[in-house]
Protein backbone atom coordinates (compact mmCIF):
# COMPACT_ATOMS: atom_id res chain seq x y z
CA UNK A 1 0.00 0.00 0.00
CA UNK A 2 1.31 3.43 -0.96
CA UNK A 3 1.32 5.72 2.07
CA UNK A 4 1.20 9.49 2.23
CA UNK A 5 3.71 9.11 5.06
CA UNK A 6 6.32 7.78 2.65
CA UNK A 7 6.54 11.18 0.95
CA UNK A 8 5.63 13.62 3.70
CA UNK A 9 5.56 13.83 7.45
CA UNK A 10 5.34 17.02 9.44
CA UNK A 11 7.77 17.88 12.20
CA UNK A 12 5.95 18.76 15.41
CA UNK A 13 7.65 21.32 17.66
CA UNK A 14 7.20 20.55 21.37
CA UNK A 15 5.28 23.79 21.95
CA UNK A 16 2.51 22.50 19.65
CA UNK A 17 1.63 19.74 22.14
CA UNK A 18 -1.50 20.46 24.18
CA UNK A 19 -0.15 19.60 27.61
CA UNK A 20 -3.43 20.15 29.50
CA UNK A 21 -7.18 20.23 28.81
CA UNK A 22 -8.55 23.50 27.40
CA UNK A 23 -10.52 23.91 30.64
CA UNK A 24 -7.18 24.40 32.40
CA UNK A 25 -6.43 27.18 29.91
CA UNK A 26 -9.68 28.98 30.73
CA UNK A 27 -11.59 27.71 27.70
CA UNK A 28 -14.84 25.78 27.40
CA UNK A 29 -14.53 22.54 25.46
CA UNK A 30 -16.21 24.04 22.40
CA UNK A 31 -13.99 27.12 22.42
CA UNK A 32 -10.93 25.33 21.01
CA UNK A 33 -9.78 26.49 17.60
CA UNK A 34 -11.06 24.76 14.48
CA UNK A 35 -9.75 24.88 10.94
CA UNK A 36 -12.26 24.19 8.16
CA UNK A 37 -10.80 22.86 4.91
CA UNK A 38 -13.35 23.11 2.11
CA UNK A 39 -12.92 25.19 -1.05
CA UNK A 40 -10.67 27.37 1.12
CA UNK A 41 -9.21 27.30 4.62
CA UNK A 42 -11.14 29.03 7.39
CA UNK A 43 -10.03 29.58 10.99
CA UNK A 44 -12.80 29.59 13.57
CA UNK A 45 -13.87 28.14 16.93
CA UNK A 46 -15.44 24.72 17.37
CA UNK A 47 -18.71 26.17 18.66
CA UNK A 48 -19.21 27.68 15.18
CA UNK A 49 -19.47 24.19 13.65
CA UNK A 50 -23.18 24.59 12.72
CA UNK A 51 -22.26 27.47 10.40
CA UNK A 52 -20.10 25.12 8.32
CA UNK A 53 -22.68 22.35 7.92
CA UNK A 54 -25.99 22.34 6.05
CA UNK A 55 -29.53 21.19 6.82
CA UNK A 56 -29.73 17.54 5.81
CA UNK A 57 -26.14 16.74 6.75
CA UNK A 58 -25.68 13.78 9.09
CA UNK A 59 -23.02 13.87 11.81
CA UNK A 60 -22.07 10.34 12.90
CA UNK A 61 -20.57 10.00 16.38
CA UNK A 62 -18.92 7.25 18.43
CA UNK A 63 -20.85 6.35 21.60
CA UNK A 64 -18.01 4.29 23.08
CA UNK A 65 -17.02 5.58 26.52
CA UNK A 66 -13.44 5.71 27.78
CA UNK A 67 -12.32 3.25 30.44
CA UNK A 68 -9.59 3.94 33.03
CA UNK A 69 -7.33 1.43 31.30
CA UNK A 70 -3.88 2.14 32.78
CA UNK A 71 -2.76 0.22 35.88
CA UNK A 72 0.57 0.38 37.71
CA UNK A 73 2.49 -2.85 38.16
CA UNK A 74 5.96 -4.33 38.38
CA UNK A 75 8.22 -6.65 36.40
CA UNK A 76 10.74 -8.33 38.70
CA UNK A 77 10.23 -5.51 41.16
CA UNK A 78 10.74 -2.74 38.58
CA UNK A 79 7.75 -0.36 38.29
CA UNK A 80 5.89 -0.29 34.97
CA UNK A 81 2.48 0.77 33.71
CA UNK A 82 0.22 -1.70 31.92
CA UNK A 83 -2.21 -0.39 29.32
CA UNK A 84 -5.26 -2.61 28.77
CA UNK A 85 -5.97 -2.06 25.08
CA UNK A 86 -8.50 -4.66 23.91
CA UNK A 87 -10.17 -7.64 25.53
CA UNK A 88 -10.20 -10.92 23.61
CA UNK A 89 -12.86 -13.59 23.54
CA UNK A 90 -12.51 -17.21 22.48
CA UNK A 91 -11.84 -16.07 18.91
CA UNK A 92 -9.01 -13.83 20.04
CA UNK A 93 -7.38 -13.18 16.68
CA UNK A 94 -10.14 -11.83 14.42
CA UNK A 95 -10.15 -13.93 11.27
CA UNK A 96 -12.60 -11.81 9.31
CA UNK A 97 -12.75 -8.12 8.57
CA UNK A 98 -16.36 -7.91 9.69
CA UNK A 99 -18.86 -10.22 11.30
CA UNK A 100 -21.70 -9.33 8.95
CA UNK A 101 -24.80 -9.57 11.12
CA UNK A 102 -27.51 -7.11 12.05
CA UNK A 103 -26.78 -7.24 15.78
CA UNK A 104 -26.97 -3.68 17.07
CA UNK A 105 -24.51 -3.95 19.95
CA UNK A 106 -20.77 -4.37 20.28
CA UNK A 107 -19.54 -7.68 21.58
CA UNK A 108 -18.67 -7.88 25.27
CA UNK A 109 -18.39 -5.56 28.25
CA UNK A 110 -14.85 -4.18 28.59
CA UNK A 111 -14.37 -4.88 32.29
CA UNK A 112 -16.13 -8.23 32.40
CA UNK A 113 -13.74 -10.35 30.38
CA UNK A 114 -11.11 -12.45 32.12
CA UNK A 115 -8.51 -14.37 30.19
CA UNK A 116 -6.69 -12.85 27.22
CA UNK A 117 -6.16 -9.15 26.59
CA UNK A 118 -4.11 -7.03 24.24
CA UNK A 119 -1.79 -4.95 26.42
CA UNK A 120 1.05 -2.46 26.16
CA UNK A 121 3.80 -2.19 28.77
CA UNK A 122 5.20 1.28 29.47
CA UNK A 123 7.88 2.64 31.76
CA UNK A 124 7.09 5.07 34.59
CA UNK A 125 8.24 7.79 32.15
CA UNK A 126 5.34 6.74 29.87
CA UNK A 127 7.59 5.45 27.10
CA UNK A 128 7.32 1.91 25.69
CA UNK A 129 9.42 -0.69 27.47
CA UNK A 130 12.21 -1.59 25.00
CA UNK A 131 11.12 -4.61 23.01
CA UNK A 132 14.23 -6.58 23.94
CA UNK A 133 13.14 -6.49 27.58
CA UNK A 134 9.82 -8.25 26.96
CA UNK A 135 9.40 -11.89 26.03
CA UNK A 136 6.74 -14.57 26.06
CA UNK A 137 6.33 -15.58 29.69
CA UNK A 138 7.14 -12.17 31.17
CA UNK A 139 4.90 -11.58 34.20
CA UNK A 140 3.54 -8.18 35.22
CA UNK A 141 2.45 -8.10 38.87
CA UNK A 142 -0.62 -5.94 39.42
CA UNK A 143 -2.74 -4.78 42.40
CA UNK A 144 -5.37 -7.09 43.93
CA UNK A 145 -2.98 -10.01 43.38
CA UNK A 146 -3.60 -9.96 39.62
CA UNK A 147 -0.91 -11.10 37.19
CA UNK A 148 -0.67 -10.48 33.43
CA UNK A 149 1.57 -12.97 31.61
CA UNK A 150 2.75 -12.04 28.11
CA UNK A 151 2.11 -14.80 25.57
CA UNK A 152 2.85 -13.52 22.06
CA UNK A 153 2.97 -10.26 20.07
CA UNK A 154 -0.42 -9.02 18.88
CA UNK A 155 0.54 -7.61 15.45
CA UNK A 156 2.78 -9.38 12.93
CA UNK A 157 6.27 -7.93 12.86
CA UNK A 158 5.79 -5.75 15.96
CA UNK A 159 6.46 -6.27 19.67
CA UNK A 160 4.91 -3.17 21.23
CA UNK A 161 1.49 -4.77 21.83
CA UNK A 162 1.21 -8.22 23.37
CA UNK A 163 -1.48 -10.79 23.98
CA UNK A 164 -1.45 -11.39 27.72
CA UNK A 165 -3.19 -13.91 29.94
CA UNK A 166 -4.78 -12.13 32.91
CA UNK A 167 -5.20 -13.91 36.25
CA UNK A 168 -7.53 -11.72 38.29
CA UNK A 169 -10.77 -9.77 38.11
CA UNK A 170 -10.38 -7.02 35.45
CA UNK A 171 -13.52 -5.16 36.46
CA UNK A 172 -12.33 -4.89 40.06
CA UNK A 173 -8.77 -4.13 38.98
CA UNK A 174 -9.66 -1.30 36.61
CA UNK A 175 -12.44 0.03 38.81
CA UNK A 176 -10.20 0.38 41.87
CA UNK A 177 -6.76 1.00 40.40
CA UNK A 178 -7.22 2.13 36.81
CA UNK A 179 -6.60 5.64 35.55
CA UNK A 180 -6.75 7.18 32.05
CA UNK A 181 -3.99 6.34 29.60
CA UNK A 182 -1.74 9.35 29.11
CA UNK A 183 1.53 9.96 27.30
CA UNK A 184 4.66 11.96 28.03
CA UNK A 185 3.45 15.16 26.37
CA UNK A 186 0.84 15.51 29.16
CA UNK A 187 2.99 15.89 32.30
CA UNK A 188 0.14 16.14 34.82
CA UNK A 189 -2.32 13.32 35.56
CA UNK A 190 -5.93 14.41 34.94
CA UNK A 191 -9.04 12.70 36.28
CA UNK A 192 -11.29 10.50 34.16
CA UNK A 193 -13.82 13.31 33.74
CA UNK A 194 -11.41 15.04 31.35
CA UNK A 195 -11.37 11.95 29.12
CA UNK A 196 -15.11 11.76 28.50
CA UNK A 197 -17.17 12.85 25.51
CA UNK A 198 -20.77 13.99 25.51
CA UNK A 199 -21.65 10.96 23.36
CA UNK A 200 -19.96 8.24 25.45
CA UNK A 201 -22.49 5.65 26.62
CA UNK A 202 -20.96 2.17 26.22
CA UNK A 203 -17.70 1.59 28.17
CA UNK A 204 -14.98 0.01 26.08
CA UNK A 205 -12.42 2.46 24.69
CA UNK A 206 -8.88 2.28 26.06
CA UNK A 207 -8.33 5.83 24.82
CA UNK A 208 -10.85 8.62 24.41
CA UNK A 209 -12.41 8.98 20.93
CA UNK A 210 -11.02 12.49 21.19
CA UNK A 211 -12.41 14.05 18.01
CA UNK A 212 -15.71 14.37 19.91
CA UNK A 213 -14.22 16.01 22.99
CA UNK A 214 -15.08 19.60 21.91
CA UNK A 215 -18.78 18.81 21.59
CA UNK A 216 -21.03 20.15 24.35
CA UNK A 217 -24.73 19.65 24.99
CA UNK A 218 -25.34 23.22 23.86
CA UNK A 219 -23.53 22.61 20.57
CA UNK A 220 -25.49 19.40 19.96
CA UNK A 221 -28.73 21.35 20.40
CA UNK A 222 -27.46 24.05 18.04
CA UNK A 223 -26.72 21.42 15.38
CA UNK A 224 -30.09 19.74 15.68
CA UNK A 225 -31.97 23.05 15.64
CA UNK A 226 -30.11 24.01 12.45
CA UNK A 227 -31.32 20.88 10.66
CA UNK A 228 -28.21 18.73 11.09
CA UNK A 229 -28.97 15.20 12.29
CA UNK A 230 -26.81 13.02 14.58
CA UNK A 231 -26.49 9.22 14.60
CA UNK A 232 -24.23 6.87 16.63
CA UNK A 233 -21.93 3.98 15.91
CA UNK A 234 -19.81 2.08 18.44
CA UNK A 235 -16.10 1.48 17.99
CA UNK A 236 -13.99 0.60 21.02
CA UNK A 237 -10.56 2.12 20.52
CA UNK A 238 -7.35 0.38 21.45
CA UNK A 239 -4.14 2.20 22.31
CA UNK A 240 -2.83 4.59 19.68
CA UNK A 241 -0.47 3.36 17.00
CA UNK A 242 3.11 4.57 17.52
CA UNK A 243 4.87 7.09 15.35
CA UNK A 244 6.61 4.55 13.14
CA UNK A 245 3.90 3.73 10.60
CA UNK A 246 2.48 0.71 12.41
CA UNK A 247 -0.96 -0.09 10.99
CA UNK A 248 -4.03 0.30 13.22
CA UNK A 249 -4.99 -2.70 15.31
CA UNK A 250 -8.18 -4.69 14.82
CA UNK A 251 -10.98 -3.11 16.86
CA UNK A 252 -14.50 -4.05 17.95
CA UNK A 253 -17.32 -2.07 16.36
CA UNK A 254 -21.06 -2.03 15.73
CA UNK A 255 -23.14 -0.16 13.16
CA UNK A 256 -26.84 -0.52 13.94
CA UNK A 257 -29.59 -0.98 11.40
CA UNK A 258 -31.04 2.39 12.44
CA UNK A 259 -27.76 4.22 11.83
CA UNK A 260 -27.15 2.45 8.52
CA UNK A 261 -30.62 3.48 7.39
CA UNK A 262 -30.08 7.10 8.43
CA UNK A 263 -26.75 7.27 6.60
CA UNK A 264 -28.21 5.88 3.40
CA UNK A 265 -31.31 8.09 3.60
CA UNK A 266 -29.22 11.20 4.19
CA UNK A 267 -26.99 10.45 1.20
CA UNK A 268 -30.01 9.73 -1.00
CA UNK A 269 -31.48 13.11 -0.04
CA UNK A 270 -28.27 14.97 -0.89
CA UNK A 271 -26.92 15.36 2.64
CA UNK A 272 -23.30 14.89 3.55
CA UNK A 273 -22.00 12.24 5.94
CA UNK A 274 -19.68 13.87 8.47
CA UNK A 275 -17.69 11.45 10.64
CA UNK A 276 -16.58 12.58 14.08
CA UNK A 277 -13.11 11.09 14.12
CA UNK A 278 -11.16 8.29 12.57
CA UNK A 279 -13.05 5.73 14.65
CA UNK A 280 -16.39 6.61 13.07
CA UNK A 281 -14.84 6.69 9.62
CA UNK A 282 -13.35 3.23 10.08
CA UNK A 283 -16.62 1.75 11.32
CA UNK A 284 -18.76 3.21 8.53
CA UNK A 285 -16.32 2.38 5.76
CA UNK A 286 -15.97 -1.19 7.04
CA UNK A 287 -19.65 -1.79 6.35
CA UNK A 288 -19.91 0.26 3.13
CA UNK A 289 -20.27 -1.54 -0.19
CA UNK A 290 -18.73 -0.35 -3.46
CA UNK A 291 -21.59 2.12 -3.99
CA UNK A 292 -21.15 3.72 -0.58
CA UNK A 293 -24.25 2.14 0.91
CA UNK A 294 -23.80 1.28 4.59
CA UNK A 295 -25.04 -2.02 6.02
CA UNK A 296 -25.67 -2.98 9.66
CA UNK A 297 -22.88 -5.11 11.10
CA UNK A 298 -20.88 -5.78 14.23
CA UNK A 299 -17.72 -7.62 15.14
CA UNK A 300 -14.06 -6.81 14.43
CA UNK A 301 -12.72 -4.46 11.80
CA UNK A 302 -9.22 -4.68 10.35
CA UNK A 303 -9.88 -2.09 7.64
CA UNK A 304 -6.97 0.19 6.78
CA UNK A 305 -7.99 3.26 4.81
CA UNK A 306 -5.53 5.33 2.84
CA UNK A 307 -4.63 6.68 -0.61
CA UNK A 308 -5.21 3.24 -2.17
CA UNK A 309 -8.49 2.71 -0.30
CA UNK A 310 -10.41 6.01 -0.29
CA UNK A 311 -13.59 6.58 1.67
CA UNK A 312 -16.82 5.63 -0.11
CA UNK A 313 -19.38 6.99 2.35
CA UNK A 314 -17.76 9.66 4.52
CA UNK A 315 -17.51 13.07 2.84
CA UNK A 316 -16.17 15.09 5.73
CA UNK A 317 -14.32 14.36 8.96
CA UNK A 318 -14.04 16.21 12.27
CA UNK A 319 -10.64 15.40 13.71
CA UNK A 320 -7.93 16.44 16.08
CA UNK A 321 -4.33 16.94 14.95
CA UNK A 322 -2.27 13.75 14.76
CA UNK A 323 1.41 13.20 15.44
CA UNK A 324 3.95 12.71 12.63
CA UNK A 325 3.91 9.14 11.35
CA UNK A 326 0.53 8.24 12.88
CA UNK A 327 -1.56 5.88 10.77
CA UNK A 328 -4.50 8.25 11.27
CA UNK A 329 -2.96 10.57 8.66
CA UNK A 330 -3.55 8.00 5.93
CA UNK A 331 -7.19 7.78 6.98
CA UNK A 332 -7.53 11.57 6.71
CA UNK A 333 -6.11 11.33 3.19
CA UNK A 334 -8.70 8.66 2.38
CA UNK A 335 -11.43 11.20 3.14
CA UNK A 336 -10.01 14.59 2.16
CA UNK A 337 -7.19 13.80 -0.25
CA UNK A 338 -3.45 14.21 0.17
CA UNK A 339 -3.13 17.86 -0.99
CA UNK A 340 -5.84 19.03 1.41
CA UNK A 341 -4.31 17.16 4.37
CA UNK A 342 -0.82 18.49 3.67
CA UNK A 343 -2.09 22.06 3.28
CA UNK A 344 -4.13 21.84 6.48
CA UNK A 345 -1.23 20.48 8.52
CA UNK A 346 1.28 22.99 7.16
CA UNK A 347 -1.13 25.82 7.92
CA UNK A 348 -1.88 24.47 11.40
CA UNK A 349 1.83 24.44 12.21
CA UNK A 350 2.27 28.00 11.00
CA UNK A 351 -0.85 29.18 12.86
CA UNK A 352 0.15 27.55 16.17
CA UNK A 353 -2.71 25.07 16.46
CA UNK A 354 -2.39 22.61 19.34
CA UNK A 355 -2.07 18.84 18.85
CA UNK A 356 -3.39 15.66 20.49
CA UNK A 357 -6.46 14.86 22.59
CA UNK A 358 -6.54 18.18 24.48
CA UNK A 359 -5.71 20.27 21.42
CA UNK A 360 -7.52 22.02 18.61
CA UNK A 361 -9.75 20.61 15.90
CA UNK A 362 -10.33 20.49 12.15
CA UNK A 363 -13.21 19.87 9.77
CA UNK A 364 -11.84 18.41 6.55
CA UNK A 365 -14.01 17.88 3.47
CA UNK A 366 -13.33 15.66 0.51
CA UNK A 367 -13.72 17.04 -2.99
CA UNK A 368 -17.35 15.95 -3.15
CA UNK A 369 -18.23 17.24 0.30
CA UNK A 370 -16.93 20.80 0.08
CA UNK A 371 -20.14 22.44 -1.03
CA UNK A 372 -22.23 25.17 0.53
Amino acid sequence: MTSVLADWAHVLPPERNAIAPPEARGLARDEVRMMVSADRLTHTRFRELPQHLMPGDLVVVNNSATVAAAVDGTIDGRPVTLHFSTWLDARAEPDAQVNDTANNTAADTFGGCTGRWVVEVRTVDRTPVPEGELDAGTEIRLPEGAVATLREPWLPGARRLWIAELAGDPQRLLGRHGYPITYSYVPQRWSSSYYTTVFGRIPGSAEMPSAARPFTQRLVLDLVSSGVAIAPITLHTGVSSPEAGEPPSPERFAVSAATARRVNDAKAAGGRIIAVGTTVTRALETTADHTGQVHPAHGWTELVLGPDHPARTVEGIITGWHAPGASHLDLLVAVAGEPAVQEAYATALDAAYLWHEFGDSALLFGAGGARS
